[in-house]
């Protein structure tokens, strides 16, 4: 009789929308500043469980996961790619690239960029789209938590907004204005990368700034991320903020490490502490799952023990998983698009790396053979 950790998640990754073309392994923007090691035993980790599923993935002849890193309390205790990928090689991270487009947007409110949650939407569009005379009742916050109420689904792809639609056009926020209206703003959550695409070209408008060059000063050089590239839009004017990021995989580290942190990197609070709480906290519930400012929100059982876990995800296995309580971060980079085995990463870190942390207590299936 075998000891089987079991374990409950409160949401289901669906397989998200979009396009599902093969990945190449990009060569180096930049350099990123790297993330300080230590070792599992030192950061309180059982390397035995580590090491183990370490072999359990080498001995797969075949597999789709490009990266795998852990860091607990700052250091990065775990780092393994696969398939030809390597720490210097930006990932598409799809529309994990929302999250820090939240972020963002905190950033953006704390400067006044933006005058609050509940600012229209309009009111930084307007000027390059005054034919929009119906969407003044959608705001920030709308945006934020896929509420606008126009016809926008992505897993739908009856829906006139759906994303593989919006991509066929050349200005994608003209797309997402020119919308019908199906329910009212804030009544429904429905997936919508349209509406996050405004969200960015909202906060582009506002700060006068092209969005790539906005990041950059208030998020990324902070973080001594470099070596990324944003997509573009609308013959390169417009940057996507609703995914196809190109980032490394210690830079989704370091994300999860300043979401970690309450917004502070290195004695400077880049993120306001009240955005970091306030955005990976439910808003709404969004594919039936509980969901943020633009953050995924899990809780995860062991025993009597609940974790809460806050995530980006994106299409294929790009995803950045928080534990706040055990100072974890994870994130992980895969090639199984729109399939259902874009759970392995999900797999890795709720069945080897939290069971591997030494003051975790998991709860043991008691009196079953496995």
């Amino acid at each position: 009789m075998s000891k089987t950790i079991i374990y409950t998640i409160f949401f289901t990754f669906l397989a998200l929308s979009g396009s599902n073309a093969g990945e190449k392994i990009h060569a180096p923007f930049g350099e990123d500043t790297p993330l300080p090691k230590s070792t599992p035993q030192d950061e309180g980790f059982d390397a035995s469980i580590l090491e183990s599923m370490s072999r359990q993935i080498a001995a797969k002849k075949k597999h789709k996961l490009h990266s795998f890193l852990v860091v607990r309390n700052g250091k990065l205790v775990f780092e393994e790619y696969y398939n030809g990928y390597h720490r210097d090689a930006p990932h598409d991270i799809r529309s994990a690239t929302k999250s820090i487009t939240s972020l963002l947007t905190g950033i953006a409110i704390r400067d006044s960029v933006l005058s609050g949650l509940d600012s229209p939407m309009m009111a930084y569009l307007e000027s390059s789209y005054p034919k929009v005379t119906d969407k003044s009742d959608i705001t920030i916050r709308h945006l934020l938590t896929m509420s606008s109420g126009l016809d926008c689904h992505d897993r739908d792809k009856k829906t006139r907004g759906q994303e593989d639609r919006m991509y066929k056009s050349k200005d994608w926020v003209k797309y997402f204005l020119d919308l019908e209206r199906v329910f009212s703003p804030g009544d429904t959550s429905r997936y919508c990368t349209g509406g996050v695409v405004a969200l960015g070209e909202a906060i582009a408008q506002g700060s006068g700034m092209d969005f790539a060059e906005f990041a950059k000063t208030h998020l990324f050089a902070p973080l001594g991320i470099n070596n990324y590239r944003w997509a573009r839009y609308d013959k390169e004017r417009k940057v996507d903020t609703g995914g196809h990021l190109l980032i490394t995989p210690q830079a989704l580290l370091k994300i999860g490490m300043l979401v970690l942190q309450q917004g502070r990197w290195e004695n400077r609070q880049i993120i306001p502490t009240e955005w970091i709480n306030i955005s990976t906290s439910q808003q709404v519930q969004c594919d039936n799952n509980p969901y943020g400012f633009l953050w995924w929100i899990g809780e995860v059982n062991y025993g009597k023990k609940p974790l809460k876990v806050i995530m980006a995800r994106g299409n294929g296995g790009q995803n950045i998983f928080i534990v706040p309580e055990f100072s974890i971060v994870a994130a992980s980079n895969t090639g199984y698009y729109n399939s259902e085995k874009s759970n392995i990463p999900d797999q890795l870190f709720f069945n080897g790396i939290l069971p591997a942390v030494a003051d975790l207590k998991p709860y043991i299936s008691p009196g079953k053979n496995q």
